[in-house]
């Protein structure tokens, strides 16, 4: 996957998963790390290979917090060269224009500005419920908790919702210097402190939530009281059914997206079944946390957490992290759907 010209380092997106979760997490650990790298073949395992929307904002938004020297800088580009400069905390406002995914472009900023010298407050306007990315309630419940607990702090505030396909959406997120990290235990998720059902939807009937509701309230047993229906306003149609345990030691969410011709129940069956494999597995951390907790650790001061089978997004950015950094990352299977992983 890597290898270095004249001190740059040369990665194949091709490789791993061959999306652009390869392509994020280098900028990521370029920003971080002062080095400069050549990515290509870039989204070479997808339909349409190449820097969609959301990938072009990824590396914009990465030139404009570091001044970093880019080339490939367009749509459809499968080679871009970065050299970073020096992250500089500052208000920015980072768009999209299209439903791609506003949680992804946060996601690849956040580290670098977490390491800068001053407050930094983003704006990021775009699609903030896409199938094929953590949700805005994802990373408001789940990553930011946990990435809070490490000791960084981070909040959020979300302006207008935005659905896949019609986009529309903004949020702001205010990120604060810190020194003081923390190195991760996460070997127990602990007792079931609170668990709720969340039905968002915008500008489709009202009976969907209600039946996404029914659906989870008969499969868990679970009061009125846990079940809460949002209808919003949105640029276009959408839904979303968010599952949230909240437990001593973690919180997680599983989540399914509605989509045309899709009935409600089997929206309600795919957040269910997520949350039944979790639950089933005794682990703290589930498939889609487990990796994005890697650089945060890795360029932190490391950890120790046990999770699902790994993805092969997980998979991918062991390697892609093992190969840009220093950081030595160990995973051991300890039973059927129980890893253990070591940063």
């Amino acid at each position: 996957m890597i290898r270095t010209e004249k001190g740059t380092a040369i990665i194949d997106g091709s490789k791993g998963e061959g999306g652009g979760q390869i392509f994020r997490s280098t900028l990521t650990l370029s920003m971080c790390l002062g080095k400069a790298v050549l990515i290509k073949n870039i989204r070479a395992g997808r339909s349409k290979p190449g820097l969609l929307r959301q990938h072009l904002t990824c590396l914009r938004a990465a030139q404009s917090i570091c001044g970093a020297q880019i080339t490939g800088d367009e749509l459809g580009s499968t080679v871009v060269t970065f050299i970073p400069g020096e992250v500089k905390a500052g208000n920015y406002r980072f768009s999209v224009g299209s439903a791609g995914s506003t949680t992804l472009v946060f996601q690849t900023v956040l580290l670098p500005l977490l390491k800068a010298e001053g407050e930094s407050e983003l704006t990021l306007e775009g699609g903030t419920h896409n199938g094929m990315a953590p949700s805005y309630e994802f990373i408001e419940k789940c990553f930011v908790p946990l990435m809070v607990s490490l000791g960084y702090r981070i909040e959020t505030e979300l302006d207008r919702y935005g659905f896949y396909p019609s986009g529309g959406g903004a949020w702001r997120a205010r990120i604060f210097p810190s020194k003081d990290i923390n190195t991760l235990k996460l070997l127990e998720a602990g007792r079931v402190e609170q668990k709720s059902a969340l039905a968002i939807s915008a500008n489709i009937p009202e009976h969907v939530c209600d039946r996404e509701l029914k659906r989870i309230g008969k499969k868990e047993g679970w009061f009125e009281s846990k079940l809460e229906k949002r209808l919003v306003r949105s640029a276009g149609p959408g839904n979303i059914l968010s599952l949230t345990l909240e437990m001593e030691n973690v919180k997680e969410v599983f989540e399914a997206l509605g989509d045309h011709g899709v009935k409600a129940e089997r929206v309600a069956d795919k957040a269910y079944s997520q949350m039944k494999r979790y639950v089933e597995a005794s682990v703290p951390v589930g498939e889609y946390l487990a990796d994005q907790l890697l650089l945060p650790l890795a360029l932190g001061r490391g950890g120790h957490f046990r999770t699902l089978q790994p993805s092969q997004h997980l998979l991918t950015n062991i390697e892609v992290v093992g190969l840009l950094s220093e950081a030595d990352i160990a995973l051991n299977e300890l039973a059927t759907d129980k890893w253990d992983v070591r940063v």
